[in-house]
């Protein structure tokens, strides 16, 4: 298991134990950090799981594929360090990970 910090739209942090090889995703879900919708469940079709990785993490993170990248077109609020959290895989090189929930539309 790998500590992830999820810090909440309203500042909270959630500190969760994510498994390693889930997707950020179903660690928020399964830890209901607020604000993780996944509407989708997983499949990068919706954007409601969107996360922005703290700008230390980001290249262990990595950029997002193409078809994730696509995908980031339809959120708001979409930063250079934009991700959807159920593109990224847990490794154990993210022990103490950060990011913080994106604010939903409106």
């Amino acid at each position: 298991m790998v500590r992830v910090n999820f810090i909440q739209t309203d500042g909270e942090v959630r500190n969760v134990e994510a498994a390693v090889g889930a997707s950020l995703m179903q660690a928020a879900i399964k830890h209901g950090v607020a604000g993780i919708e996944a509407e989708c469940g997983g499949t990068c079709s919706c954007a409601t799981c969107h996360v922005y990785v703290e700008q230390a993490w980001s290249s262990l993170v990595g950029q997002p594929s193409p078809m994730e990248d696509g995908m980031l077109e339809f959120a708001e609020g979409v930063r250079p360090v934009s991700r959807l959290s159920c593109q990224i895989k847990v490794t154990s090189e993210m022990e103490g990970l950060v990011v913080r929930v994106a604010p939903a539309p409106i």
